[in-house]
C-alpha cells in the first residue's frame, strides 16, 4: 500500500545563503537568556521623527534606540560584556560600545537575515546613524562590502563554513565587530506587538509596533503612541537587577527623547559616515521601522 504522506515530498539542503543564520544559532547554543519587557511612551520619538520629515531627513525607530542602548550601555560596563565557557571561562570587558542591527533582506533569489555593526552610536549621533542604517537598506547585499564576510562563508564547503564561523565566534576580540556589543532587532513593520531574541550579546533589544494605547497622565486616561521593548540577557555574564536598570534607562531616555547629548533633527555632523564592520547574522527583523 503506497504511504501517500511522502507525495510530492522534496528533500534539499538549506539555502547557502542561510548558512550564516544555521551556524549563528549552532553558536549561541551555550546562552542562558532570561527575558525582561516594559512599554515606551513614543510621544516625543514621533514628534521628534516629523520635525525631521519635514526637514526632509528620515528617521527610524531603531536609529533612536541604538542612539539611546549605546549611552546607557557606556554607562554600564558590566553589561557591555561578553562571556566564553569552556574550561577557562573568560569575560570580556568592552572599552568601546557597538550596535548591531539585523536585516531583513534578499540574497540570491532568497530572502534572509544580514546584519550590521554601528560602532559608537551614541557618539556618532542620531544623523550619523540613520545614513549608516540607510545605506544597508538601501543598497545591493550582493555588492555591499559590509556583506563581504557572509558571501565569502556562502562560498565555502558547509563544514568549512561551520568550523571557520564558530572559531571566529569564540574569539572575544572579534565580538564587537562580529555581533556588536549589544544588539537590537525589530519587527514594528509589522503587526506584531513584542517578541524577544537572542543577538549574541550580552543584551539585545527587541522592538514591536507603534499603536495607540490607553495611558495614564496627571491622573487621567488618555491615549497615547506605546510599543513594547523587550531586553534578553545573558544570565552568565550579568544579573536580573543590572539587566532592569539597563532597560529602565533606555526607556527613560527614548521617551525623554531629546536628552543631554542627543542629536535632534538638525544635527548633520559634517563627516561622510566610514564602512561599517562587516557584521555576523542575527534574528529577523526590519531596521526602517
Amino acid at each position: 500500500m503506497t504511504n501517500p504522506t511522502g507525495a510530492g515530498l522534496r528533500l534539499a539542503p538549506p539555502p547557502r545563503e542561510r548558512r550564516h543564520t544555521l551556524y549563528f544559532l549552532e553558536a549561541i547554543r551555550d546562552f542562558s537568556p532570561v527575558f525582561l519587557d516594559t512599554e515606551v511612551d513614543a510621544t516625543r520619538l514621533l514628534e521628534d521623527r516629523a520635525r525631521a520629515r519635514a526637514a526632509g531627513q528620515r528617521r527610524s525607530v531603531v536609529g533612536y534606540l541604538l542612539v539611546a542602548a549605546g549611552g546607557v550601555l557606556a554607562r554600564h560596563p558590566e553589561a557591555n560584556s561578553a562571556y566564553r565557557g569552556g574550561p577557562r571561562p573568560r569575560v570580556a570587558a568592552f572599552p568601546t560600545v557597538s550596535g548591531k542591527v539585523t536585516l531583513d533582506r534578499t540574497l540570491g533569489g532568497t530572502r534572509v537575515v544580514l546584519s550590521t555593526v554601528v560602532p559608537e552610536p551614541h557618539t556618532a549621533g542620531l544623523a550619523e546613524v540613520q545614513r549608516r542604517l540607510d545605506r544597508v537598506l538601501d543598497g545591493d547585499p550582493a555588492e555591499l562590502p559590509e556583506f563581504a564576510g557572509i558571501r565569502a562563508l556562502h562560498r565555502l564547503s558547509w563544514l568549512r563554513g561551520r568550523l571557520r564561523f564558530a572559531r571566529a565566534a569564540r574569539d572575544l576580540r572579534l565580538r564587537p565587530l562580529i555581533t556588536g556589543t549589544f544588539a537590537v532587532t525589530s519587527l514594528g513593520h509589522r503587526p506584531v506587538d513584542g517578541f524577544h531574541s537572542v543577538g549574541g550579546t550580552t543584551v539585545t533589544l527587541g522592538v514591536g509596533r507603534i499603536v495607540e494605547r490607553p495611558v495614564v497622565r496627571d491622573g487621567a486616561i488618555v491615549a497615547a503612541p506605546v510599543f513594547r521593548l523587550s531586553l534578553a540577557f545573558d544570565h552568565r555574564v550579568i544579573d536580573g537587577a543590572e539587566a532592569a536598570d539597563v532597560l529602565a534607562e533606555i526607556r527613560t531616555a527614548l521617551e525623554e527623547w531629546p536628552g543631554p547629548g542627543d542629536a535632534g533633527p538638525d544635527a548633520e555632523p559634517d563627516a561622510q559616515p566610514a564602512t561599517a564592520p562587516v557584521a555576523g547574522p542575527a534574528v529577523r527583523s526590519e531596521a526602517g521601522a
